[in-house]
């Protein structure tokens, strides 16, 4: 038996100032057959390492292809994404036949003259490997899940938790899945249900939780194989940006319709009830500096790099620095010029600097302090889950009475290290303001007395109304009242 895996992805905001090169990927994920590491999944490579970890066990012959990943900014240069995508196409090719393949992708990847581009993946797969092999494919829930892609893709999986703790959990399930396909055992159907709705659906609040939880005792019983819940990533302007339910059933395609409906009924039903609540930042820093317990760890999902914002947005920083606030911490921005001219000041210097608000307009005007820096630390990473996340060069300075953890690789705050790495216990500090929409919670949720979500005026609002579509599938909530959810695979 023989399996081929890899991996190419990003998370493209259309709306972003930050286009995306190859430039971004070798940065990020820019692997080679073989190259990558034994100890840990990279960004969407789950599917390839947990097969690496299973193949003599499962008694199949992995063939590993190469694997491309970038942090979340704008569209991909089409000459790019084209060498990339052929590169693996060519080792598709090379390493007939083939008895499955494992796609570690995202699902919300858009290339210039691409907006399916996990659908002109599978499409390009399909053809070369032959209506025989098995393809598998783990997905991102910010994804958009295209009716091309469920065409040509025998199984596909998505995450579940949000934040995404869950990612090699669900790689092991899709390789499961396929071998099985591949033995005979099961014949996978899929049916998809369209809830025509953009939201946002963190799995650390209730209602979500328990939606979560249900469908996934159903799971393994009564011949259901998968259910995924689409999220949508709602800062892509491509037509079938949606919120989306996708059912895998062993081999009974009415029951797969069946149970598709019937979530996607549910997932509708709770339209404006799974989103936290939001502050605006006024509001928010009282409402931090008034909570007795510490830390209160402030959300700015407004500036998450992992949707594709900067991270230099200083909205929040200067009413901190200007209200006086103390003990408090704030991270990450995201200036590579600011952290070089730390590290040629020095540990403990005390210097003029010129910091975030680089990019655009919605990055705010940048801060001009007289700051102390101190810390300094080279090459850089957080934990996310079972993953690291590279941060680069870091350094931490201080105005007033805030820390502020500048960074060269831009990323969202995810793991305590992002302050730890330049001496900040994030725990001992009153206010910890984190640029990210989610995730932070997997390792700041846990040390949090209070947690609270703010909606500055970074470049992906929390209103959708507000966000300028052109190419979406229209009529489709909240843009619209009465838009019409249904099956449409």
């Amino acid at each position: 038996m023989r399996i081929f895996a890899c991996t190419l992805a990003t998370e493209t905001n259309t709306f972003s100032a930050l286009p995306t090169s190859i430039d971004a990927y070798r940065e990020g994920v820019y692997l080679r057959p073989g190259e990558h590491p034994q100890e840990t999944p990279l960004m969407c490579t789950a599917p390839l390492w947990v097969a690496r970890q299973r193949a003599k066990a499962e008694g199949f012959t992995l063939i590993e292809g190469s694997c491309f990943a970038a942090s979340p900014a704008g569209t991909t240069n089409r000459a790019d994404y084209e060498a990339m995508r052929d590169e693996i196409l060519e080792q598709v090719q090379a390493a007939l036949p083939l008895d499955g393949v494992l796609l570690g992708l995202h699902g919300a990847m858009v290339a210039q003259g691409y907006e399916d581009v996990e659908g002109d993946i599978v499409e390009r797969v399909r053809t070369i490997a032959g209506r025989d092999c098995v393809i598998g494919m783990e997905l991102d829930p910010h994804c958009h899940l295209t009716l091309k892609r469920v065409q040509y893709t025998d199984i596909i999986i998505l995450y579940k938790e949000f934040p995404h703790t869950d990612v090699v959990d669900r790689a092991e399930e899709l390789l499961t899945l396929v071998l099985r396909t591949i033995r005979k055992q099961i014949k996978p159907v899929m049916s998809m249900y369209d809830c025509r709705q953009i939201g946002s659906y963190p799995t650390t609040l209730p209602l979500m939780r328990g939606f979560v939880d249900r469908t996934t005792a159903m799971e393994g019983t009564d011949g259901i194989l998968s259910i995924s819940i689409g999220h949508c990533f709602p800062y892509a302007d491509v037509p079938e940006m949606s919120g989306r339910i996708l059912v895998v059933v062993d081999g009974d395609k009415a029951k797969a319709d069946r149970l598709a409906t019937a979530i996607g009924e549910e997932f509708v039903s709770m339209r404006g009830r799974t989103a936290p609540d939001y502050l605006d930042v006024e509001s928010g820093i009282s409402a931090g500096i008034s909570t007795n317990a510490y830390p209160v760890v402030m959300a700015d999902p407004a500036d998450n790099a992992g949707g594709g914002a900067p991270s230099d947005n200083t909205t929040i920083l200067r009413r901190l620095i200007d209200r006086n606030v103390q003990e408090a911490a704030l991270g990450p921005i995201w200036d590579p010029i600011a952290v070089r001219l730390c590290f040629d000041a020095g540990l403990g210097a005390t210097f003029p600097l010129r910091f975030g608000g680089k990019i655009g307009p919605a990055s705010g005007m940048p801060v001009d302090a007289l700051v102390r820096v101190t810390g300094l630390a080279r090459n850089c990473r957080q934990t996310f889950g079972p993953t690291q996340v590279g941060l680069g060069d870091c350094a931490c300075v201080v105005v007033g009475g805030v820390e502020v953890v500048l960074i060269t690789n831009r990323t969202q705050a995810l793991g305590l290290e992002l302050f730890r790495n330049v001496g900040v216990e994030p725990t001992q500090r009153k206010l910890v303001v984190v640029k990210s929409t989610n995730h932070f919670m997997a390792a700041f949720g846990p040390i949090a007395q209070r947690v609270i979500y703010i909606d500055a005026d970074g470049p992906i609002p929390r209103d959708y109304r507000k966000i300028p579509y052109t190419r979406l599938q229209r009529p489709i909530w909240p843009l619209d009242e009465h838009p019409h959810p249904g099956l449409i695979f």
